[in-house]
């Protein structure tokens, strides 16, 4: 077989870059949409909602200094579909908070020996000791969600789920457990726009998997699963609180609000801070900058 002629070589380099155009103005396009939505909408304002959740981060900081002082213990659970905003808003939760006090717990998937034992068993593990605010992004409910829709369990294990779980929750919270539920219901229209978004945005698309794309084809699956999810386990002692999600900004400035009103707290007493005077010693000499190893300034 011969060689292709020059000319040739040149139109498979210029159809190339015809299809290298229409692929970037695509994007383009796609972006636009994207930000066209989000200008248009009645989404809340960035200044009003940054100026709002500061204002929420301070009371969650007096909340976590409450629950340290007390030894109370908390969870909270947030489920939800996928790019409901669960994980955005438990950032802006946990963004002032000490990590000490308030865990987040984000389990994969389960291996071969936690599949063996109780399925309770690995989110048990999880709870929090006197004193500790522990958030699971995703839960035990995993079993009446995913589970159930994808076909990662069989229907014995789902149903004995469903009936243990109401009894399993009572345990935590006569316990002394405080417990808190929270579902984010987020529309098809608005949940396939931020997956384009993560689709188009480099350091987003870590955010959306396999699962998600498949999840898309199932939607409808995932609506009765949740249904019948409520119908078990919407009880008075443990109920869920649906987050309307639509709205980012929205969602969690509300959901951050009533978190703050589901436990009672007060201002801890503290003593002043008074910083003493820098200790100073004629008999110290530090050792050469030229000996030690620095990161390179590159701004």
């Amino acid at each position: 077989m011969g060689h292709k002629s020059s000319k040739n070589k040149h139109a498979d380099v210029l159809a190339e870059e015809k299809k290298s155009g229409k692929r970037k103005a695509e994007k383009a396009e796609s972006l636009n949409i994207l930000k066209k939505e989000e200008e248009t909408d009645s989404k809340l304002k960035k200044k009003f909602y940054e100026e709002e959740l500061a204002k929420l981060q301070i009371e969650l900081v007096k909340l976590q200094e409450w629950i340290k002082f007390k030894g109370l213990r908390a969870v909270v659970l947030f489920e939800g579909r996928d790019a409901a905003g669960k994980g955005g808003t438990i950032k802006r939760i946990t963004e002032t908070l000490n990590p000490r006090v308030v865990r987040v717990v984000a389990l994969g998937v389960p291996t071969e020996k936690e599949k063996s034992q109780w399925y309770f068993q690995r989110y048990v593990d999880q709870l929090p000791a006197a004193g500790e605010l522990v958030l699971f992004d995703r839960s035990w409910y995993n079993r009446a969600g995913v589970e159930r829709v994808m076909g990662f369990c069989n229907e014995a294990e789902y149903w004995d789920f469903l009936r243990s779980c109401p009894n399993f929750e009572g345990m935590l919270i006569r316990s002394g457990i405080t417990l808190i539920k929270y579902w984010f219901s987020v529309s098809d229209k608005e949940q396939e726009r931020r997956f384009i978004q993560r689709i188009e945005d480099p350091t987003r698309r870590w955010k959306i998997s396999p699962m998600d794309v498949l999840s898309r084809t199932k939607w409808v699956d995932y609506s009765k699963a949740k249904d019948e999810m409520f119908a078990y386990t919407d009880t008075k002692q443990s109920p869920w609180f649906v987050v309307e999600a639509d709205d980012k900004r929205r969602a969690r400035l509300n959901c951050i609000t009533h978190l703050l009103s589901q436990i009672k707290y007060k201002d801890v007493p503290r003593e002043k801070i008074k910083l003493p005077p820098l200790e100073k010693s004629k008999s110290y000499v530090r050792p050469p900058m030229s000996e030690q190893t620095f990161v390179p300034s590159k701004f």
